[in-house]
């Protein structure tokens, strides 16, 4: 039996802040997703809305202190819509309040419209050296049965783009279990992007979530044994095709996505934008606050400059440190050391000793003293895992 007795919280490193940046604008809201995303009436009110995101920063100041940004992630929405003007007025406003890493990790989300790859060597020019593309498949058939406003010919267009503008580290987003997809359609996505030579794969299967349109109108998708084909034999085309495999859904032939993997590992971030959301601890991690800002744009705007802009706040209880620190370090293939559980939550291990040692007996955990990681089968059924957390 694993023991955790006399391990106590010893911060040796600060906990790694990243920024995260929400745009909530799309041309057309998709029937599978469920972000917070608002159709385009007309144009982006682009000038007001780096005003409130710049405005809405100094809100958090006070919690971060003089750390350092290791990453910024601009997700949405469609981040690429708004121009490279834009993002250059933002960039200027943030350096000076923040200090950014020197070797600071900038994602920004596109996707393959033709008017957005064509920016992206400016936005490589204001210092944003990572792209995330959302492919979700090279079939036009499926991205049609999935709302996207693209085809095969456009995505292809923006991973060619992405190389062009001299982007050597950008991540193609790719969907499997897709309405009526067989498995050769799945297998024929994955070789289409690898042929693309991405640095990095996100792969992940479809799913219906509530306030959808495909919830609520639900598609034909595959049955559980062809997404289970489908999810075997896609890993291993992808193992072959050079691709390591970090995280559930991620995988990667250079280094992973810095900003994400912060995340897993329950570090701090930043959050500014309609609906963004904020972890921010204090050095020991005693204390861990979360925030969320209101979520439709125009209550954003309206709000960004008064504590009004955060929606809903609240610090987590040990329970929900641990179950949280579980829910993000769990989706590790590696899993995480108990050193990193010790500094992120500021508990001892011996709150978790019994837990984890049920897991373990479960065949879903492997664990040591100093590290934990969950096993293949924890992987596949890691809902399972985490109720043992709950």
């Amino acid at each position: 039996m694993l023991s955790f007795t006399g391990l106590t919280p010893v911060m040796k490193h600060p906990i790694p802040l990243g920024l995260y940046i929400h745009t909530p604008w799309c041309v057309r809201k998709c029937p599978y997703c469920d972000f917070n995303s608002h159709a385009v009436r007309g144009e982006i009110p682009e000038k007001d809305y780096i005003n409130a995101l710049l405005t809405d920063l100094q809100h958090d100041l006070s919690l971060v202190d003089d750390r350092q940004v290791d990453s910024v992630f601009i997700g949405g929405g469609t981040p690429s819509l708004l121009s490279p003007e834009a993002y250059g007025r933002l960039f200027e406003g943030l350096q000076k309040t923040l200090s950014f890493s020197d070797t600071i990790e900038i994602t920004l989300e596109a996707n393959p419209g033709t008017v957005e790859y064509q920016k992206f060597s400016e936005f490589r020019s204001l210092g944003i050296n990572r792209l995330s593309i959302g492919i979700q498949s090279f079939n036009d058939d499926m991205l049609t049965r999935l709302g996207r406003i693209h085809g095969k010919k456009e995505a292809i267009a923006a991973a060619e783009a992405a190389h062009d503008a001299g982007f050597d580290n950008f991540n193609l987003d790719l969907m499997y279990g897709l309405p009526q997809q067989t498995t050769e359609q799945a297998l024929q996505d994955l070789d289409t992007a690898r042929a693309l030579e991405p640095s990095h794969l996100s792969w992940y299967q479809l799913t219906l979530e509530p306030n959808t349109l495909f919830y609520q109108q639900p598609p034909t998708l595959p049955t559980d044994d062809l997404l289970w084909d489908i999810q075997q034999q896609g890993q291993a085309f992808i193992q072959q095709a050079g691709y390591q495999q970090y995280e559930i859904s991620a995988y990667s032939r250079q280094q992973p996505c810095r900003h994400n993997l912060n995340y897993w590992q329950f570090g701090d971030y930043l959050g500014i934008g309609a609906g963004a959301h904020s972890k921010l601890s204090n050095p020991d991690a005693s204390h861990i606050q979360r925030r969320q800002r209101c979520r439709h744009p125009d209550d954003y705007l309206t709000k960004a400059a008064s504590m009004d802009v955060i929606s809903q706040s609240q610090s987590l209880t040990d329970d929900e440190k641990i179950l949280e620190f579980m829910m993000n370090a769990l989706r590790l293939t590696d899993g995480v050391s108990t050193e990193i559980f010790i500094q992120r939550t500021g508990l001892p291990l011996e709150m978790i000793q019994n837990k984890v040692g049920q897991a373990v007996d479960s065949g879903l955990l492997i664990a040591s003293d100093t590290h934990i990681r969950p096993s293949e089968q924890g992987l596949r059924y890691l809902n399972n895992l985490l109720e043992v957390f709950l």
